[in-house]
């Protein structure tokens, strides 16, 4: 038949060609998510280090600025009941500190009354400042002057390695009652003064630093 030899033939294979697809393009979207996840996370540093060195160049610093600010060492802490606490529990929160033994004499004690009088100076930022008496020592603290100290906002009052304390805040060997230290949110030593400074003028440090702050840093830890 005429239609045979058509019929019988094998129908030829497709060949099909695969080619690679297209290597997707970066998603911008991304990245500026990314990008600004990072600065959201880094504004607490960035703007730290904005306050501290906007007070050093300024030269306007009452108090004595240290040129690389130590972070917080893992302090082996307790509380008066000798309980540990944390290091890390003290970060959050701008800390006036004062150092001193646990028999806290008449320079002490005027320390510490400085140190309530300064927070409550800042006015509405004095909640974005905690007091922290650190005991270099053993001695037990005399009933009353707990009481005193305890008025209004009590302090923060934990015991402390003295070596420790030496070390961080004092490595040079310098008194570490003659002075008074302020350490930053972030756990950073930056600043101290010395212990028969005018108190206005680390008010005015206090303030510069508070306004400095203010668009990052919150109340309580």
């Amino acid at each position: 038949m005429s239609g045979s030899n058509s019929s019988s033939q094998a129908a030829e294979p497709v060949e099909l060609t695969v080619h690679s697809l297209p290597r997707a393009l970066p998603r911008p979207r991304g990245r500026w998510q990314l990008a600004l996840v990072v600065a959201v996370c880094a504004a607490p540093v960035l703007a730290s280090y904005i306050a501290f060195y906007g007070l050093r160049l300024s030269g306007r610093a009452e108090g004595e600025l240290v040129a690389a600010p130590p972070p917080l060492p893992a302090l082996a802490l307790t509380d008066l009941q000798g309980h540990a606490v944390a290091a890390t529990s003290l970060k959050g929160q701008w800390l006036l500190t004062v150092v001193q033994g646990g028999a806290c004499d008449a320079g002490c004690e005027r320390l510490l009354f400085a140190q309530r009088q300064l927070r409550t100076m800042l006015g509405r930022d004095r909640d974005r400042l905690d007091k922290l008496w650190l005991v270099s020592d053993d001695a037990p603290l005399r009933p009353e002057l707990l009481a005193a100290v305890s008025q209004g906002v009590a302090p923060t009052i934990l015991r402390a390695p003295r070596a420790a304390l030496q070390a961080w805040l004092a490595p040079g060997g310098a008194d570490l009652a003659g002075s008074i230290y302020l350490v930053d949110p972030l756990g950073r030593y930056m600043l101290r003064w010395p212990a028969d400074i005018d108190p206005l003028r680390i008010k005015k440090d206090l303030v510069r630093l508070m306004t400095a702050s203010s668009a990052w840093d919150q109340p309580g830890r």
